[in-house]
């Protein structure tokens, strides 16, 4: 009997194990069998993909699958003025090469001229602004003129002379921005006139303590390994007549001004007074912000390398905080007065960085959302912690300022000193004591050399004025848009800026998973705040 349910059992095993090994047989078989039909579907989609774009490409059609439910429903050319509207133009019939590579408009043994262009800028050749697009939405987009040499010349080269001005605060790439100017005006164009630095800013045009440099070639060979500018700047000293009065006075006839939203409103006003006095000059802007915050254009020059000196600030302010005990924090307050562009990028770029605090998003010190809770978990958690601010951030705790500086800028609160204070008060409330470092490395970040990035946009933006006003093109700026260069008609460009960042954009969801810190973007302002 007991050898009977033996006989049972194993039976049964081995039908068990038999119905699992058919089971996993027949499993193995179907999942090869779909792999096979998967690749076969794939190869057989390649080869219609593939066979669908050579036929594309036969008839002169991009590759890809077109999309019937994108669509753009017009493009409105930002148009900028030319002066061969209102003067005769000087260079007519002068051919447009590059001067200083051969002598210009000679043609070789092998009849090439070696100094032409590669590609002139054709009429109404643009840049389209907005270049996203979403199912269902037919938009309409504004378009940028590109920049870029031009065929035809408005200017005579051999009768130019120009002037350079740098006005605001120091930024890094401003002597890059002046030495290309000048060795394009001489080295493209071949301009026999003289090209004036004016120093000092607006004020250098009429000061007599500050006489003009001549800027040649020579003279600005070296200065884009030097920060800050070799023409000085300051703020304010806006005279119109006095300026146009130097720009009648040295033949001027095409001017390059180099600053922010309040320069460029300058240079407006400067182009607006020429045309109105039958003045023959053109007039360039270079937009300078180490805020990074004019409108359009992608970034400001010497924004990069900012970003990239504050990294040695933030480096300290971890060592300090680390190494100062008990509860070690380091706080960096770095430039930013409307917007926190410096503050979010050198955080993210930094990855040591627990609380970024910016203009564009209200600080909450206590509570569910309060960024002191959030610094105490930091610290319990690491030992310390590191705090980054904008100089611009918390006016809806300390309060706007009625101050004002020499351009027309409100003066800032002490934000740095003021999350030091609370930092110290919170840690005190808790039974435990903090030890704060606090670093302001402001105006070192923007009085170093260029580095690579900007030198390189630096380059491109002084070559691009200088093709602009040679084309006759005045009241504009240039500036990388969408990651080519454009000309900007500076009503439109200064008329939205300064430009903060979105509080509700990907570079500050990319900072809240960094620095791990509490969102307040979304409450209300009203109902945030506990004064301290």
């Amino acid at each position: 009997m007991a050898e009977r349910t033996f006989d049972t059992k194993a039976v049964a095993l081995v039908a068990a194990t038999s119905a699992v090994a058919s089971y996993l047989i027949a499993k193995r078989q179907f999942e090869s069998k779909a792999v096979t039909e998967r690749r076969e579907q794939y190869k057989l989609d390649q080869k219609v993909r593939f066979a669908q774009n050579d036929e594309r490409k036969q008839e002169g059609l991009p590759t890809g699958t077109k999309l019937e439910d994108i669509k753009t429903d017009g493009v409105y050319l930002w148009e900028v003025e030319r002066l061969s509207k209102y003067f005769p133009s000087e260079g007519e019939g002068i051919e447009n090469v590059m001067a200083a590579l051969s002598t210009a408009g000679k043609d070789d043994k092998h009849g090439n001229t070696r100094a032409k262009y590669n590609k002139l800028i054709a009429e109404h050749e643009c840049i389209l602004s907005n270049i996203r697009r979403k199912p269902g939405q037919s938009e309409e987009t504004v378009a940028y003129i590109r920049a870029g040499p031009r065929e035809k010349l408005h200017f005579n080269p051999a009768n130019v002379n120009a002037a350079i001005v740098t006005c605001g605060g120091l930024c890094p790439g401003l002597n890059n921005v002046v030495r290309e100017i000048t060795r394009a005006l001489y080295h493209l164009y071949g301009i026999q006139g003289k090209v004036y630095g004016i120093v000092g800013g607006y004020k250098g045009f009429y000061d007599p303590q500050f006489p003009p440099l001549d800027l040649t070639p020579e003279s600005v060979e070296n200065i884009h390994h030097e920060g800050g500018t070799i023409l000085g700047s300051s703020r304010g000293g806006f005279d119109i007549d006095k300026i146009c009065e130097f720009i009648q006075s040295k033949d001027i006839k095409q001017l390059f001004v180099i600053g922010g939203d309040g320069t460029h409103r300058g240079a407006y006003k400067i182009h607006e007074t020429c045309m109105e006095r039958g003045l023959h000059v053109a007039v360039a802007g270079i937009p300078k912000t180490i805020d990074n915050d004019v409108d359009y254009i992608d970034r400001s020059f010497g924004f990069i390398t900012s970003v990239e000196a504050a990294q040695t600030a933030i480096r300290a302010a971890k060592v300090e905080a680390a190494c100062n005990l008990p509860n070690g924090i380091g706080i960096v307050k770095l430039m930013g007065r409307s917007s926190g562009f410096i503050a979010a990028h050198a955080s993210l770029g930094s990855g040591d960085v627990d609380l970024c605090l910016i203009p564009e998003v209200p600080i909450v010190l206590d509570g569910p959302t309060g960024c002191l809770p959030h610094l105490w978990r930091r610290v319990k958690e690491n030992g310390y912690a590191v705090v980054v601010v904008a100089e611009g951030a918390g006016e809806e705790l300390l309060g706007a300022s009625t101050e004002t500086d020499a351009s027309g800028n409100k003066k800032l609160p002490q934000i740095g000193e003021h999350m030091k204070k609370v930092i110290n008060e919170y840690f005190a409330e808790q039974g435990e004591e903090a030890t704060v470092k606090y670093i302001d490395p402001s105006y070192m970040i923007r009085s170093v050399p260029a580095n690579a990035t900007d030198a390189h946009y630096c380059m491109q933006l002084g070559q691009n004025a200088v093709h602009g006003t040679m084309a006759g093109y005045t009241g504009f700026s240039v500036g990388l848009c969408n990651n080519k260069m454009c000309l900007l008609p500076i009503p439109e460009l200064v008329a939205t800026s300064p430009r903060q960042m979105d509080p509700k954009g990907r570079t500050w969801e990319r900072i809240l998973a960094v620095t791990r810190q509490p969102n307040t973007r979304v409450f209300s302002r009203k109902s945030l705040f506990v004064k301290r």
